[in-house]
């Protein structure tokens, strides 16, 4: 089975809205900039793509999760016919931290803060009645689980309608962290190419409706045909082959689709030595002959890194590449390594193809991988 998607929401450093973020990642644009809510003093390096919201440049405030969070589940569920009330809907949310930020400015800064607005489903009950809200921290492929859940409740009849969303601002403390591994900060966040350093944080919000049927004045975006999870639990930080390759399979065979159907992967493609060649050699893997079958694309290097919102972003720029046609490129890639040129890679400008089935690939921390397969609704 596969079920329609009939709302998307969706915010980052290029965009505030789904439209305006696709044509940001079309023409190439990114997202990076100055800290603006750090003292840049601190660190090392001093770029982020962060969501340009804060009251004066080096002032930050409580709750921007939160608020990111809100907006794109307010636009997808409009979007979607639902209006303001979710009483009856599920929300399931992917994330990496929460509201982690907010904690560190109560704690270190005494800003106002209760331990109730940790959770999210607080906000959502508060603005749209939502009761049932759960939040799943799985790493950078969080929202994607999410998905594989809703598609669950829909299929066991549960719910009429699902949303699946994926939020993060940047904390202070993983900033902290990534600007103490990486010796030489990176410049650029550079999937793929031969030179990459390493990843760069970002902030953004991605939502999605998915309903048991469309409506049938508003149609819908496309369908997601099935997700595949797995944990290998290889290592706390490096990613295994074997296990991101059986988390595509197991998407391939529970779709119902071959490597040859597919026209399109969302590759996470984080810009870090070890994600990018392990993402690349597993499709290898799997597509074997048939690699050079599907365009492939990855969008970090504009947004950069935005966590538990990455996989959910992915799924909208997947669904907006079909109704268009149009696929945003990899920036930033001056090189191309060696393993992905097998790969058929959509790079520097963007390119023009029909798209019928998509992949988005998604993997965390601890070999938590998902990985969805959508369709589009001729």
């Amino acid at each position: 089975m596969s079920w329609p998607i009939t709302g998307i929401g969706a915010l980052a450093s290029i965009g505030r809205d789904p439209a305006e973020l696709f044509e940001s990642l079309c023409d190439g644009r990114s997202g990076l900039a100055p800290l603006r809510g750090f003292d840049t003093a601190k660190f090392k390096a001093g770029h982020l793509f962060e969501i340009d919201d804060r009251p004066a440049p080096g002032v930050d405030a409580p709750g921007r999760a939160t608020r990111f969070l809100l907006d794109a589940v307010g636009q997808a569920a409009r979007d979607a016919g639902l209006g303001e009330d979710l009483s009856e809907v599920p929300v399931l949310i992917g994330t990496g931290l929460r509201e982690l930020r907010s904690l560190e400015l109560w704690w270190r800064d005494g800003a106002e803060f209760a331990a109730e607005r940790m959770h999210f489903g607080t906000a959502l009950r508060e603005r749209f009645g939502a009761v049932n809200t759960h939040t799943f921290s799985n790493a950078c492929s969080a929202s994607l689980y999410a998905l594989a859940l809703a598609v669950d409740q829909l299929e066991s009849g549960a719910a009429e309608h699902v949303i699946v969303a994926g939020a993060d601002s940047i904390t202070e403390s993983m900033f902290g962290l990534t600007d103490a591994f990486q010796l030489q900060p990176p410049g650029r966040l550079r999937p793929f190419d031969v030179n990459r350093k390493g990843t760069i944080l970002g902030e953004g919000a991605g939502a999605i409706v998915l309903s048991r049927e469309p409506d049938g004045h508003r149609g819908s975006y496309g369908r997601v045909r099935s997700v595949g999870v797995n944990c290998d639990a290889y290592h706390t930080t490096a990613p295994d082959r074997a296990g991101v390759a059986a988390a595509i399979r197991q998407a391939h065979e529970r779709a119902g689709v071959k490597p040859a159907n597919v026209d399109l992967v969302m590759l996470h493609g984080t810009g870090t030595p070890l994600n990018d060649e392990v993402e690349v050699r597993a499709m290898c893997d799997v597509f074997g002959e048939h690699a050079k079958v599907p365009l492939v694309t990855a969008i970090k290097s504009m947004t950069g890194h935005t966590a538990g919102s990455a996989g959910v972003l992915s799924v909208i720029t997947a669904l907006q590449a079909m109704s268009t046609g149009r696929i945003p490129p990899v920036t930033e890639l001056d090189e191309p390594t060696e393993e992905v040129r097998a790969l058929r890679l959509v790079h520097t400008t963007a390119a023009t193809g029909h798209i019928d089935v998509a992949q988005i690939n998604g993997f965390g921390f601890g070999g938590l991988n998902a990985v969805a397969i959508v369709e589009a609704v001729r």
